[in-house]
């Protein structure tokens, strides 16, 4: 009975334990749900997720997980504006944070057009988010409680697709600035 203890039940126990904590602390194996962030990270991607416990440590450009509290569930989206960054999106779909035009050669489809300029603030401890398919992502333009995402409700940094197996890779992150 020792050695079956010793033997089987002991290390079992401590890979669950050990997965438990790697899984809370470190990292999270996320599903993406929809195409929004299509060509960049497919609709049933799978990806791995860094925890972010200081989000004052991404950048824009980041592709980040978060809680949206306004549907209960995950989002996959690209950062864009950090606290106290202007945003600013015009008619022809082109995007200015502070300034300065973002190089968002990603973007899925280059003829999205917008029907209105728009200007954000982004306030302190908050954060802006766009997907990079940006005709069919609900992302914060069309969110209806706030465009804004709360530090808190960052759960980390996606940092490769693991599944679909052709598709496995480091996911970039974009200096924005032209």
């Amino acid at each position: 009975m020792k050695k079956i203890l010793f033997d089987w039940v002991l290390p079992i126990l401590t890979a669950i334990i050990l997965a438990m904590v790697i899984k809370k602390f470190l990292f999270v194996v996320v599903t993406v749900p929809t195409g929004s962030m299509k060509a960049t990270i497919m609709e049933g991607d799978r990806l791995l997720v860094t925890r972010v416990y200081n989000p004052e440590n991404l950048k824009t450009g980041d592709i980040v997980v978060f809680d949206f509290k306004e549907d209960n569930e995950k989002f996959v989206k690209r950062l864009i504006g950090t606290p106290g960054d202007t945003v600013e999106i015009f008619e022809d779909g082109s995007v200015k944070v502070n300034g300065k035009l973002l190089d968002d050669s990603y973007v899925y489809e280059r003829e999205y057009v917008t029907d209105v300029y728009q200007k954000y603030e982004v306030p302190e401890d908050s954060y802006f988010f766009l997907g990079d398919n940006r005709n069919d992502s609900k992302d914060s333009r069309k969110w209806k409680t706030s465009p804004y995402i709360k530090g808190e409700d960052i759960e980390g940094k996606a940092q490769f697709t693991l599944y679909p197996f052709n598709r496995i890779g480091k996911l970039e992150s974009y200096d924005f600035a032209k």
